[in-house]
């Protein structure tokens, strides 16, 4: 049998141990994503606020990337925000207006999906464990854009205690949407900037800053480790061919 041959072999082994590398290393990142995992708040009308109250009606999922539950409306909901206690992170001027002044949720279900940050994100924010039914549910946040049957609070309070539990993972609003009524007067664009862009709010900590968007670099670290692999891979793709060719050339049958 020729050298060629025998170097064929290791090659075609080498390329498909990569390739199979390469495979899995490609589905073990993609439910890291941040697309994936719901990160962000693109998918959400974050033109205005919209409040709700009602009780957890199932057990849901507690857990990542993200926890969920069900929520029955109650069949009237106030004008806008009761008096509830603000979490510290939105209790600021701009965000916690914002929140008061959250109109009721006025859509076609009596029943919505309510999806909230991961456990370790909730658990330092006020919810250390999962909601049971029957809990009393109140929320200020957003519609999904393309369900309109999902819910995702920027704070919420459950329990007879209206517990406030901060759901933006940094210290301000996603988007200073207009107050109800503003964007009708044209008193402000439709996406006002955050705290974080606005040159007024440049006072808050700098750890508060670091934190203001995940969803960044959560995706830079998700590439930094696929590009790792890829280099690891092919480093190691090329090691495993040049130390069968060197083992074939050796072999008698060469």
């Amino acid at each position: 049998m020729s050298v060629s041959t025998h170097t064929n072999r290791p090659l075609l082994r080498g390329l498909m141990a990569t390739a199979a590398l390469l495979a899995a290393a490609a589905i073990a990142l993609v439910p890291a994503s941040p697309a994936a995992a719901h990160h962000g708040w693109d998918g959400f009308e974050t033109n205005g606020l919209v409040y709700i109250a009602g009780t957890i009606s199932s057990e849901g999922s507690w857990g990542d990337p993200h926890s969920h539950f069900d929520v029955a409306l109650d069949a009237q909901l106030p004008a806008s925000t009761p008096d509830l206690p603000i979490p510290r992170e939105l209790s600021g001027p701009e965000d916690s207006i914002r929140v008061k002044a959250a109109l009721p949720y006025d859509g076609p279900h009596d029943e919505l999906e309510v999806i909230i940050a991961p456990p370790w994100w909730s658990s330092s924010n006020g919810l250390d464990r999962s909601l049971e039914a029957g809990e009393r549910f109140q929320g200020v946040g957003y519609i999904n854009s393309t369900d309109n049957g999902l819910f995702r609070p920027v704070a919420f309070w459950y329990g007879d205690d209206n517990a406030p539990v901060n759901q933006v993972i940094g210290s301000t609003l996603p988007v200073r949407a207009p107050l109800p009524g503003d964007a009708q007067a044209g008193d402000g664009p439709a996406d006002a900037p955050s705290a974080a862009e606005d040159p007024a709010q440049t006072d808050r900590p700098a750890e508060d800053a670091d934190i203001a968007d995940d969803s960044g670099s959560q995706t830079w670290v998700v590439w930094a480790v696929f590009a790792a692999v890829v280099v690891v891979a092919v480093v190691g793709g090329v090691f495993y061919v040049r130390r069968c060719t060197r083992q074939d050339e050796r072999s008698p049958d060469a």
